[in-house]
């Protein structure tokens, strides 16, 4: 029978650290700016539905920071991908590109978090959630547009109840997708360690681990042979 082709391990590693960066960057989001997520947007529009019946008018703006910059994340994300041919052994150069921008635009925020000490104030703040937003507005639109190549890696909801049905049908299931749940849960624990131990430094996590998701799957776009895995 002939191997069927599809993600390498190089490209599963990757987005399992793209997962743990969406964390590390929702706990500085969510714990560190004004309590919405940056890429979780069904969560936002439910905190945007309280704040406005509460009347709190700083919660409200930050939920529409955050979905206004998913929103134009997702918008540019899908712009610069547009007419990619997608395969299953890589990611397309566009889409590279989109999280190499993506890494710039979170290492911009580390650094104004680090020179204001993890405690921006309200204007910074306030952009500082709209581009927590963007980013992983482009991140989404990226991985849509890498096809079966990817995953989501900022909302795992989907995610979940699909493993869960496929495991009740099958009855087999590989690891990818719990490790995927628990590079969320790691990337989350570290920032908001961070944001406890050494605020200033909490918003670096996801910085580094956008990196490195970029050089690993980086790798396997420069020509290697693909390493085929196990299911996903």
């Amino acid at each position: 029978m002939r191997s069927k082709a599809g993600p390498g391990r190089s490209l599963r590693i990757a987005v399992v650290l793209l997962v743990a960066a969406s964390g590390a960057l929702e706990s500085v989001s969510f714990l560190g700016l004004e309590r919405v997520f940056a890429g979780v947007m069904t969560s936002n529009l439910a905190l945007l539905g309280m704040a406005v019946g509460r009347g709190e008018v700083v919660c409200v703006t930050a939920a529409v920071l955050a979905l206004a910059g998913f929103g134009l994340g997702a918008l540019i994300g899908a712009w610069c991908t547009r007419g990619s041919a997608t395969v299953a052994t890589h990611w397309p150069r566009r889409v590279m590109i989109v999280l190499a921008a993506e890494a710039v635009l979170l290492a911009v925020g580390a650094l104004v978090w680090g020179l204001t000490g993890g405690m921006p104030g309200g204007t910074t703040r306030d952009i500082m959630q709209f581009g927590a937003g963007l980013a992983m507005g482009a991140q989404s639109a990226a991985m849509v547009a890498a096809g079966q190549a990817a995953a989501p890696t900022t909302y795992l909801t989907g995610t979940l109840a699909t493993y869960i049905v496929k495991g009740i049908h099958s009855g087999r299931q590989g690891v990818w997708v719990p490790l995927r749940f628990a590079g969320l849960v790691v990337g989350a624990a570290v920032s908001a360690a961070l944001l406890k131990a050494a605020r200033a430094w909490a918003a670096v996590p996801p910085v580094a681990l956008m990196l490195c998701a970029i050089a690993v799957a980086g790798a396997q776009l420069g020509g290697g042979a693909p390493d085929y895995a196990g299911r996903s």
